[in-house]
């Protein structure tokens, strides 16, 4: 709204109008404007869902400080949906293909998340809404984004050339292809030429190898939407975990589409150019200052908790914008601690059926582990640390290794 009114005045020569076409301005606009919507609407969204009753059912796991929680209102991820949605519509160019496939996959997967609450609020069923519809939802979304970027002739890229000198051997300058390619291409860390086409996966379909490349795309994408979707969800278990998590995750995620974004930085750091995706620097910023927001009251001791409607949104829209800027498979290393409450959800159950009742962790996921107190009459293998650990220091110790993992995925980029 703000965007096109501000044009408009340009077009008039109202002195100071063309400060929104500046992408810093308009994503610094976003970020205010998320954090003070959810500030201040948040209060009241809180009040209305403790008048409503929507209170988190707490089951007792034998956790310090666990049973105070119980009533503390939840589905507060309806907080960050608005701030994220609102300024994006007031500050953005909303004829971006790229915005508008953001907007729509958080509203998809906020749907997904709400209904989930629901079912556990109003029809007291903690299981919730049936794990294979949730997948449906997230293969769903996953499907639109990766058809929307094979068939969009919008979401192309500009692939990187090195221009070397035959005598040092040196790399003198990065050119770019002067068309735009609409190809399965994506960044790979760790090797010299950091650009990888899907189809060299599907090189033995002959010429329906990009075909091929393009539906090993859409698994790719299918998997880390599921993948990082439900690894936000069970990291959503401590005050303020998932919501710092996220938050340095989107503080990488924003740096990297504003370099992709622009062709000077990219040609810096000889990176492929991703034209048109500088609207994905506005929408994160959105992101990231509705997640500060609802930290105001979310941090320990919690106010409220986002629940599902925040948390399997938060994770799909990670997924899908590292998509988008063509960056997901450094998602391995920048959302580690996702995937590892994954993977140790994955290895108790496993573990517990084959060894008839064992396990490897006191608990899962991870990081209630840490909760424990060892050697407490609990048949597992990883015993340590023996006393619990307060709720506030796994919290800011799961966000220093958050800021960590996000140093080194920028760090990869430069490593080949």
């Amino acid at each position: 709204m703000f965007y096109y009114l501000f044009n408009l005045m340009n077009e008039h020569g109202v002195p100071g109008a063309r400060l929104m076409d500046y992408v810093t301005f308009r994503s610094g606009a976003a970020f205010v404007l998320a954090m003070l919507i959810a500030i201040f609407i948040g209060r009241k969204i809180i009040a209305r869902l403790q008048r409503m009753q929507v209170g988190e059912v707490i089951r007792n796991l034998g956790l310090e400080g666990q049973m105070k929680k119980t009533g503390t209102p939840t589905m507060g991820g309806v907080i960050i949906i608005i701030s994220i949605i609102i300024p994006c519509l007031l500050v953005s160019n909303l004829s971006n293909i790229y915005m508008l496939l953001m907007l729509f996959a958080t509203l998809w997967l906020g749907t997904i998340g709400f209904m989930d609450d629901y079912k556990k609020l109003a029809k007291h069923d903690k299981a919730g809404m049936k794990g294979k519809y949730k997948i449906i939802g997230q293969v769903g979304i996953g499907v639109i984004v990766a058809g929307t970027m094979y068939l969009s002739p919008d979401m192309g890229i500009r692939v990187n050339h090195e221009v070397v000198n035959e005598e040092s051997g040196q790399i003198e300058r990065v050119i770019y292809e002067s068309e735009i390619e609409h190809t399965p291409a994506t960044t790979i860390p760790f090797v010299k030429d950091n650009n990888f086409n899907y189809s060299d996966l599907t090189g033995w379909l002959g010429d329906n190898a990009e075909t091929g490349g393009w539906i090993a795309f859409l698994l790719i994408t299918i998997f880390f939407v599921a993948a990082t979707s439900n690894g936000a969800n069970l990291t959503d278990g401590l005050d303020g975990l998932a919501t710092g998590c996220s938050a340095i995750i989107g503080v990488a995620l924003v740096l990297m589409a504003y370099l992709g974004a622009n062709i000077m930085y990219s040609s810096y750091l000889n990176i492929m150019y991703v034209p048109g995706s500088e609207e994905l620097v506005v929408y994160m910023a959105a992101f990231i200052g509705a997640l500060v927001g609802f930290l105001w009251y979310n941090a320990y001791p919690a106010q409220v908790f986002m629940g599902d409607t925040g948390s399997l949104t938060l994770g799909g829209i990670i997924a899908i914008f590292a998509i988008l800027i063509r960056k997901e498979l450094l998602l391995p290393v920048l959302c580690a601690l996702f995937y590892i409450e994954d993977l140790s959800v994955m290895m108790q159950v496993a573990f517990f059926k084959a060894t008839n009742g064992r396990r490897i962790f006191k608990m899962t996921p991870l990081h209630h582990h840490f909760q424990k107190a060892g050697n407490s009459g609990i048949d597992a293998l990883i015993q340590r640390p023996i006393q619990p650990v307060p709720e506030s220091k796994i919290v800011v110790r799961f966000w220093i290794i958050g800021i960590i993992l996000a140093v080194i995925t920028f760090v990869t980029l430069k490593i080949r």
